[in-house]
């Protein structure tokens, strides 16, 4: 089957979780189908990011974002009412060209990620899938009350737009896929259980156990310019860090990650490390002994859980994570309420050997049993192809 897919950033490198959902999405849809890619950039292109894709799309089409349409077109969000990152990736020039290469194409499907991108293709008169993957409107919505009090109006407005919007969006698609079932629920559509729950997978052959000096006690990733991880990597280091420090001075956290923001690089000393980019992740989950990732915001189910458990680490997290995940609270991984409860988990694995032996490979069983790539896909295969 012929499946164009429209993405609102170019999927390689891997650094962001919606990249990361792509990139193994097309790997696996290739095997069966011509993929035609069509990718929305705002950024410079890596220059290895073509000749990967190129293993799996037919043909790949990247369409800039000048600065000046951007701002142009979220200015004109303020009174067409649409939210204001989907004013940030559209604009008419590219419309043109997606119309034009949709009908030199001809695909038998249309797939799309996110709703940056469901502008696009609204219109067009072909079977479309639409990936939701996180609610957007709850993940703004929790921003509110931590973004300082100038920039609450606009986060107020964006959350009305997004609800809207996606309601909107779902009556635009044929079929609808989302990353779990608790974001399913948050969805403002009254239809919103038609929606097919396709988790993210992690890939087992590639992040599997590592025999490696441990270096740091404590280990938190993601891409650090990110709110959601910036707020983490805050919570983590001035809410949680002191209180293990009282009775363990000479622990070490790792915060790795690309594009480390002003606000994480402050926090670096000789206890907190700050690595910025990463060529290989695997490294620091080798060379740590916990992995802890205390989101506080953000919706939808964190890759970066799923890569630590899959390399046999003890992992801690909040009830907002685990709430897409799923995993077995005090048997596959650590729940924390407050910064005493996180503080607590980390004393207990640091002096309870075998306690923390036990919840790694039990965590480590529960994402190769289910959180697999190929199963995942197959799915999202036999919905796209239906």
């Amino acid at each position: 089957m012929k499946i164009f897919i429209l993405l609102p950033r170019i999927p390689y490198p891997l650094e962001k979780g919606d990249k990361l959902r792509a990139f193994n999405q097309l790997r696996s849809l290739s095997k069966t189908n011509e993929i035609h890619l069509c990718a929305l950039n705002d950024t410079h292109i890596n220059p290895d990011a073509i000749k990967t894709l190129q293993q799996f799309c037919k043909s790949i089409h990247i369409l800039p974002l000048p600065f000046y349409k951007r701002i142009s077109n979220i200015f004109f969000c303020f009174f067409n009412g649409k939210p204001f990152q989907v004013g940030y990736f559209f604009n008419k020039e590219n419309l043109k060209i997606i119309n034009h290469i949709i009908k030199e194409i001809q695909p038998d499907r249309i797939y799309c990620q996110l709703l940056r991108v469901a502008e696009y293709v609204k219109n067009q008169n072909i079977k479309k899938i639409f990936d939701y993957q996180d609610v957007f409107s709850k993940g703004v919505e929790r921003r509110i009350n931590t973004t300082p009090f100038y920039f609450k109006p606009f986060f107020k407005s964006e959350y009305k737009r997004l609800l809207r919007y996606e309601n909107k969006v779902f009556d635009w698609f044929d079929e609808k896929i989302i990353i779990s079932f608790p974001d399913r629920e948050l969805i403002p559509h009254p239809e919103r259980n038609k929606i097919h729950v396709i988790p993210n997978g992690v890939d087992s052959e590639f992040f599997k156990p590592i025999s490696q000096n441990k270096d740091y006690e404590l280990l938190f990733t993601g891409n650090m310019g990110y709110p959601p991880n910036i707020n983490s990597a805050q919570f983590l280091v001035k809410k949680i860090m002191p209180l293990v420090w009282e009775k363990i001075p000479d622990v070490k956290l790792l915060l790795a990650g690309a594009n480390p923001s002003s606000e994480v690089l402050s926090m670096a000393s000789d206890k907190v490390i700050v690595s910025g980019w990463v060529n290989d992740m695997r490294d620091c989950y080798a060379r740590a002994k916990i992995f802890i990732a205390p989101m506080q915001i953000g919706t939808g189910l964190q890759n970066k859980l799923l890569e630590a458990m899959a390399m046999k680490l003890p992992c801690i997290t909040s009830p907002l994570a685990n709430n897409a995940l799923q995993a077995t609270e005090n048997k596959e991984i650590l729940i924390g309420n407050s910064p005493e409860e996180y503080a607590q988990h980390i004393l207990n694995l640091h002096s309870d050997i075998k306690k923390t032996t036990l919840l790694a490979e039990q965590g480590y069983n529960f994402v190769i049993n289910n959180f697999n790539w190929e199963n995942v896909n197959y799915k999202l295969n036999q919905i796209i192809c239906s």
